[in-house]
Parts: C-alpha cells; structure tokens; sequence
C-alpha cells in the first residue's frame, strides 16, 4: 500500500456485511447504509505525548474494527474505497 497514515491515525477499508434477502426484498446499493466494520489495512506511530514519547496504538494492520457510520475521511486510492480514522473514532475490535 502507498498510504502511510501519520500520528495515531488508521486506513479502514469497509467491509460489506453478508447480505441476507429474506422474503426476497432487494435493497438497491443507493439506499444501503454503508457498513460500520472494515479490517484495517495500516496503523501510524501512535500519539506523541507532551512529555515527547510516543502512545502505542491499540490496533493493529488485520484487525476487524467497528467505528461510527459519519466517521473518518473517505479516499480512493488504486480504486479502492478507503477511511483514515483517528484511534479514537474505532468503537471496538472484533475477535
């Protein structure tokens, strides 16, 4: 990948929940919400401190991680679809 994110920032790329039609009702991709949950791709640094060290991130490249429908910024990168969040915008890590 030719992303590095900076400081305590992550590269999300959206993972698609299995869709699952029952009674056969097709929803169009235009009135889909986006999903919630993705894998991260990178990781940054971490934080710098006041005191000038570095906070080791909670994640890491191949986490499934959940965060907010609104968060991050959206980039296209080789045609891929992809969020850099702060740390502090992911909810959890799936295990």
């Amino acid at each position: 990948m030719a992303l590095r994110p900076l400081h305590d920032n992550v590269v999300v790329k959206r993972i698609d929940p299995e869709e699952e039609m029952s009674g056969g009702i097709i929803i169009p991709d235009t009135a889909k919400e986006k999903p919630s949950e993705g894998e991260v791709l990178a990781v940054g640094p971490g934080k710098l401190m006041d005191n000038g060290e570095r906070r080791p991130m909670a994640v890491q490249a191949g986490n499934r991680v959940l965060f907010g429908k609104y968060a991050g910024t959206e980039v296209t990168l080789d045609g891929d679809e992809l969020l850099i969040l702060r740390e502090s915008d992911l909810h959890g890590v799936i295990e």
